[in-house]
């Protein structure tokens, strides 16, 4: 049986993974596509490197188009992240008939619409599930286990980093610089955390789900996105208090055709299933209209759940290979895109007001609700010992996300409130 032979652009601790089962799985991936699955070249930066996996140095290279433009190597795998470049080898390797696996979220999230067509131009395969969620097979499960299905929304915790933060905050009552520190000590944040815990690397993976999800090319400037970095001590407390946990969630919503996605810290009630995924796990909630709820979870991140779910898009490029059937999937974005408006956006919303505190404050309060139309589900008054002012919580039912804007430049003019704290989305 002629080998099926890979090359692996990068060798990190994904790529390490990688190497890992496929010289490890050899007889059970062999089995599945009938015949053996090689590793044949491997992009490194430092051919000297000592290294954990033993790999032959004729098969190590500091040159990409090494693999690119190799006539033997039938896949390119592709963990080596970055975007330009990366993206020009991608297109290369396409170009010469090669089918691609990658692991890259940013480049997918960019270009993934440019880079599936150059795939179905030259008959290959782009398969991405690691890009998202780890090893959570959630892209395979909207391509394929929805094929048959209308998804209405799609909800998760998609970056480890900010799950683990807002967990420890949670259980430990610590602060949030002190917890950040922590995580960039263990490991699970990096020195510079912006795109973690301010939400850009979540909104990179909810433009994959949600243009998978709702077949449509969604954008990244087409996600509204919020941080954890103002998430507080006093936020948690006041969350847990009510029954609820704070989240960075990921929310894509279909109605009607019109959909909206967005990245933001969330209180979500403690009886939902996603207010118990704590630690760097992920967790995916997805609606369907005709399957109901349904959640994926697992470890989202982390060199053999990565590597697997590599591994796993590699076996279906080379059963595709066999079959004579690359690059024949059906374009997964075929509707036309359109937006909701911020009045077509609804949810339930928390708000935490410093006031003065003094008779008729709170029907000013609640009047300026009224003047736009938001109706409230509880209203709670806390004193505050020792400070003329009281802080005020409000949940709201059902509101447009336009109309709470509005009553946010409300109070910036209203004399008896001092300071809106906290703004959270409500969920479950």
């Amino acid at each position: 049986m002629k080998p099926v032979k890979v090359g692996l652009l990068g060798l990190g601790t994904v790529g390490t993974g990688v190497v890992r089962i496929v010289e490890g799985h050899q007889e059970d991936l062999a089995s599945q596509v009938g015949s053996p699955i090689v590793i044949e070249k491997v992009l490194v930066q430092n051919k000297g490197k000592s290294r954990s996996v033993s790999i032959a140095a004729d098969k190590l290279t500091e040159d990409p188009w090494d693999i690119i433009r190799d006539p033997e190597i039938d896949v390119v795998v592709e963990v080596m992240g970055g975007i330009a470049l990366t993206k020009e080898y991608i297109l290369e390797a396409l170009e010469r008939g090669k089918s691609v696996v990658t692991a890259n979220k940013d480049l997918m999230a960019l270009h993934g619409p440019e880079i599936l067509a150059k795939a179905r131009e030259h008959r290959c395969d782009v398969l991405y599930e690691a890009s998202v969620a780890g090893g959570i097979p959630i892209i395979r499960t909207l391509v394929e286990g929805f094929s048959s299905d209308r998804i209405t929304k799609v909800m998760g915790i998609v970056n480890g980093t900010t799950n683990y933060i807002l967990t420890k905050m949670s259980q430990e009552g610590a602060s949030y610089p002190d917890v950040l520190k922590e995580a960039q000590e263990l490991g699970y944040a990096e020195a510079d955390p912006t795109s973690d815990v301010e939400g850009l690397d979540a909104a990179r993976k909810m433009t994959i789900l949600a243009t998978i999800g709702f077949r449509a090319n969604v954008a990244l400037e087409d996600v509204s996105v919020q941080g954890i970095s103002s998430v507080s001590k006093e936020d948690i407390l006041y969350a847990k208090r009510l029954g609820y946990e704070v989240k960075l969630l990921g929310i894509a919503e279909r109605q009607d055709d019109l959909i909206s996605i967005s990245v933001q810290p969330t209180m979500v009630k403690q009886t939902h299933p996603i207010a118990s995924v704590n630690g760097v796990f992920n967790a995916v909630y997805v609606y369907g209209e005709a399957v109901g709820e349904t959640m994926f979870y697992g470890a989202g991140a982390g060199e053999l759940p990565t590597a697997t779910s590599i591994v796993s898009d590699l076996v279906a490029v080379v059963k595709n290979l066999k079959l004579g059937v690359n690059g024949k999937q059906g374009s997964l974005a075929y509707k036309e895109k359109k937006l909701k408006t911020d009045e077509q956006i609804s949810s339930k919303y928390f708000l935490l007001l410093q006031v003065a505190d003094r008779a008729g404050v709170l029907a000013r309060i609640t009047q300026v609700f009224a003047d736009y139309e938001v109706s409230l589900e509880s209203v709670l008054q806390q004193p505050t010992p020792g400070n003329p002012d009281a802080e005020i919580i409000v949940i709201t039912h059902d509101a447009n996300k336009a109309a709470i804007r509005k009553v946010l430049d409300s109070f910036e003019s209203l004399d008896v409130v001092h300071k809106v704290k906290s703004v959270y989305r409500v969920e479950g």
